[in-house]
């Protein structure tokens, strides 16, 4: 076996020395990608060796010459179907040097790779070719030939091929600015028996500023959903959070408000100079609980004030507006950083003069009003970042109350102690003393806020298309924040304002445990975990280019039409999924719901699943306006079509929407909503194909 390598070695060293002479080259590499008006394309390697010389066939034994071979370094949005196969037979012989049989291609050899498009708009391979050419005589060191393809070797429309080219090697001319449409795009992604007429009329209506071509899918079917027993499809302003889980979040911020040195040691303080305004214990605790009260009035105001100035109808388009959604992700990093401890905001000291000022001048009701009010202005520097928090997650939640809700839960954590102590002053010498501790709270929440400001930045990214942050550079964020946030809490960091750590408590012990131990739980989601825990927050699996989780289940239409006209081709019904980016329940569902083995096996076998994003920013070829209740409306994105879609026909604006179809666009049973119940959801597809059948 030495002795073969040694005189391969050789012929090697003997071709290279020779080229210092002269250059061989004595194979020519041709490779193109041939498109389809199907999803199924060809990628065509094709060698054609000079007379004499010859290249090798892929996987001869080991020992040998080096075979040729494909390799792929960039691969998105593709599937590959078989092995590469070789347009001729090989010349098979058995080599006396190195003892075994060997198999190479003389003239000309084209080998063909079979490969289905699975997502247009991240489509990308790219590697090389490595082959050795040889002939009677000599062999050339081995060769590499690159290749790189991307979205725009996709051809939008076809034409006419050349009489002197062959059917099936027909190329196809690129429409430069439909490619940039997202609309336009989405029909190329059609799978086999799709139809070019029907392909081409829809991409004709949409460059047009047609809404479709196909009137009767849009027919409204909310009577027919209403005979199913029906109750979700109504028109109503909803959201991805309900208003307890608001209230509750909200109350939790507001306890973490108490633990802020801001807010803290103003409790005794405050308590006590009530407990001696009044020498009458039950007139002190009556003023202490309008203190409280006033707390969350004022509290429960600035929510609404936030719902008044943005407006009902606005505060949901805030979950996808890429400027908000990039606004409030700088927004909590600069909060972040206030807790880190870079600089603190602070309200204007003549403000907490004035309503100082103002307490000491009045009496009654109104002075323990603005009493109340000093105390918000005075814990501003740790409540505000809070606050700004919880009214930005409000927001966006797309509830009208949702601010004013939050707030409420906020103020009542916030004015309870208050309350509490002047009822029972005794408890007051049980508090803990205020410490470093204090400043510790801010600095774990600082670490919070900046893992909560990535989610932002995440659906500001994927509404738009920009892939800067997809999954798994989001993961890498994620765990080195945890990490970061357990090493703090065992003291191996230390900020500017924090106390020496002399040793470790039990309480910041258990708490690095669980940091530490959450960031450890992210890593396999670098490789395509699920991570279920998170999935409402991180981005979507579809987003990762290494994945080794195929359990997933992904739409293989993101077009209505183009889906619908699939489907009649396959004989299969139809699962619409109005979905979002921005829609953390739908996230849930889809790392819950439709990876259990019965849903997932309905959903690729029996179904086919039409995902239509509500708030995707890609511009329509042309606006379409429409007239929707009266009013005359123009749509710009491809989000506001679906969104169209999804109110007039099935009159409802929710996500997640589930509802099944037959071939005529009619429904198959009552829609399905936010329940993660996986074994309700299996009830829900079955019915639906067995009323298909």
């Amino acid at each position: 076996m030495r002795l073969k390598k040694i005189i391969l070695t050789g012929l090697v060293l003997t071709a290279a020395v020779m080229a210092k002479a002269q250059i061989l080259d004595p194979v020519e590499w041709t490779i193109r990608l041939i498109d389809s008006p199907t999803a199924e394309k060809e990628i065509r390697f094709t060698a054609k060796a000079d007379r004499g010389w010859h290249v090798y066939d892929m996987n001869l034994p080991k020992g040998g010459p080096i075979p040729t071979s494909i390799t792929y370094e960039t691969k998105r949005g593709v599937e590959f179907l078989g092995e590469p196969q070789a347009s001729v037979a090989p010349t098979a012989i058995h080599d006396d040097i190195f003892d075994m049989d060997l198999r190479w291609y003389s003239g000309e050899v084209t080998f063909t790779q079979l490969i289905r498009v699975t997502d247009l708009r991240t489509f990308a391979l790219r590697g090389e070719v490595e082959f050795m050419a040889c002939n009677d005589e000599t062999c050339l060191p081995p060769d590499r030939i690159p290749f790189n393809f991307g979205r725009n070797d996709i051809r939008m429309t076809r034409t006419t091929a050349p009489e002197n080219e062959s059917a099936d090697e027909d190329t196809t001319a690129i429409d430069s600015a439909a490619a940039e449409t997202q609309l336009t795009d989405l029909f190329t992604e059609i799978t086999p028996a799709t139809t070019d007429s029907r392909r081409s009329e829809a991409t004709a209506a949409a460059e047009q500023g047609i809404l479709t071509t196909q009137p009767e899918l849009w027919t409204p079917v909310i009577d027919e959903l209403h005979s199913f027993g029906d109750d979700t499809a109504t028109v109503s302003a909803s959201s991805d959070s309900p208003w307890w889980y608001i209230f509750l979040a909200g109350f939790v911020g507001g306890f973490i408000a108490l633990l802020t040195p801001c807010v803290w040691p103003m409790i005794p303080m405050t308590v006590s100079f009530f407990l001696k305004r009044n020498k009458q214990r039950r007139k002190a605790v009556g003023e202490a609980t309008l203190y409280g009260l006033s707390i969350i009035v004022i509290y429960v105001a600035m929510g609404l004030i936030i719902t008044a100035a943005f407006g009902a109808s606005a505060l949901n388009d805030l979950s996808t507006n890429a400027v908000f959604n990039i606004i409030f992700f700088l927004l909590l990093v600069l909060f972040a950083v206030s807790f880190f401890g870079a600089f603190e905001l602070v309200l204007p000291s003549s403000w907490t003069n004035k309503a100082d000022a103002r307490a000491d001048a009045t009496s009654g009701i109104l002075s323990i009003f603005f009493m109340a009010f000093t105390l918000v202005l005075v814990s501003f520097s740790c409540t505000g970042p809070i606050i700004g928090t919880l009214l930005v997650e409000a927001a966006t939640g797309g509830s009208v109350a949702g601010p004013a809700i939050g707030m409420a839960g906020f103020a009542l954590a916030l004015a309870i102690p208050f309350a509490f102590f002047a009822v029972f002053p005794n408890f007051l010498q049980t508090m803990p003393k205020s410490g470093g501790w204090l400043n510790s709270v801010k600095v774990v929440l600082g670490f919070l806020e900046l893992a909560l400001a990535l989610k932002f930045l995440s659906v500001a990214d994927l509404a738009y298309g920009w892939r800067i942050l997809d999954r798994e550079a989001f993961l890498v964020l994620w765990i080195v924040i945890f990490t970061l946030l357990g090493c703090y809490l065992l003291g191996k960091i230390r900020f500017r304002h924090d106390s020496e750590l002399k040793y470790v408590s039990v309480t910041r012990l258990f708490l690095a445990i669980i940091s530490l131990a959450f960031a450890v739980y992210m890593l396999p989601g670098l490789w395509g975990a699920p991570l279920k825990a998170i999935s409402a927050f991180a981005p979507p699996l579809n987003t990762q280019d290494f994945n080794l989780y195929k359990d997933d289940v992904e739409s293989a239409f993101d077009d209505y039409e183009a889906g619908m006209a699939y489907a009649v081709k396959v004989g299969k019904p139809v699962m619409i999924d109005f979905s979002g980016y921005g829609c953390v329940n739908c996230r849930k569902m889809e790392a819950a719901v439709w990876t259990d083995p019965a849903v997932k096996q309905l959903l690729d076998e029996q179904y086919v699943l039409i995902t239509l994003m509500v708030d995707d920013k890609s511009r329509l070829p042309a606006p379409v306006t429409i007239t929707e209740n009266g009013k005359r409306r123009t749509l710009k994105t491809v989000g506001d079509k679906w969104s169209y879609l999804q109110r007039v026909k099935f009159g409802a604006n929710a996500q997640p929407f589930y509802v099944l179809l037959d071939h005529d666009a009619y429904p198959l049973a009552p829609p399905y909503a936010y329940d993660e119940d996986a074994a309700k959801y299996a009830v829900f597809l079955t019915n639906g194909l067995r009323n298909f059948r």
